[in-house]
């Protein structure tokens, strides 16, 4: 792989990852164009695993207040405290409900999914839910105060659609979220923080197929090169995302999900 190319699948993969239009759909256009093949998901959950390192930096703080209130309400069980507490259990329900249901799909995804069509019908499925939940559902009031099990199972299963190419991740999680009632920058908090044990988890179950065949097969350079890249557009896209959705609409992304399915579907 070039330099120029790695460049490419980590801007890509940075700029795509956070935003409701499907990280994993846009990587794979991008492997078809340039005559790539992957075996397996290394090299994706590579990439992502920048993005993950991006949002841990960049929520360090709530993070950081979220594990240390965790443990410490087994010894000081404030209001506070149970907050965090309650807020990193529902982390861990909705993880569990997508690394389970994740691990059944796995070979599925591998074998038949990769193809323009089924990612255009994918695209096609994430910007009708963002349209749904723009029109037809009123925004939430309810902080993590407010939230509940069944917030956390029903945010889980949005979030396993994703592991089909062309549903957006972070689509699916602040669709169901928001569906669900909570705000926005509530239902964005727990969509981010969400990638980071999904991720994690998807790098050890992936770590047979990173090894050295895939530095073989693309360079040591070039995986920097990516690795830096999405790490960047990254950050940048968690940003941009952020500072959107205080004044501007899914509907936007919604529309660019239809023109790049039908771009895919058509030409590729």
């Amino acid at each position: 792989m070039h330099i120029i190319e790695a460049l490419i699948f980590g801007i890509v993969q940075g700029i795509t990852e956070f935003l409701p239009i499907s990280s994993t759909a846009h990587i794979i256009i991008v492997e078809l164009l340039l005559g790539y093949s992957f075996p397996g998901l290394a090299f994706e959950i590579y990439l992502h695993l920048a993005s993950a390192l991006a949002v841990i930096v960049y929520f360090r703080r709530d993070l950081g207040a979220v594990i240390g209130g965790f443990f410490a309400y087994f010894s000081d069980s404030t209001p506070a405290n149970q907050v965090h507490f309650l807020f990193g259990v529902y982390i861990i329900i909705a993880t569990l409900i997508t690394g389970g249901l994740g691990v059944l799909l796995k070979g599925l995804v591998e074998v038949s999914m990769k193809t323009p069509p089924f990612i255009a019908g994918a695209l096609t499925v994430t910007g009708t839910l963002l349209i749904i939940i723009e029109r037809f559902r009123r925004y939430g009031r309810r902080t993590e105060k407010n939230m509940t099990y069944f917030d956390a199972i029903i945010v889980g299963l949005g979030q396993t659609l994703a592991v089909l190419p062309g549903i957006s991740r972070s689509g699916a999680t602040l669709v169901a979220a928001l569906w669900m009632g909570l705000e926005r920058e509530t239902a964005v908090k727990y969509s981010f923080l969400l990638v980071i044990p999904v991720i994690l988890g998807s790098t050890v179950l992936a770590l047979g197929e990173t090894s050295l065949n895939m530095f073989a097969f693309i360079g040591a350079g070039p995986l920097i090169m990516a690795f830096t890249t999405s790490y960047i557009f990254s950050w940048i896209g968690i940003v941009w995302l952020i500072n959107f959705l205080k004044r501007g609409r899914l509907l936007y992304f919604a529309i660019y999900c239809y023109v790049v399915a039908f771009l895919v579907f058509f030409f590729v």
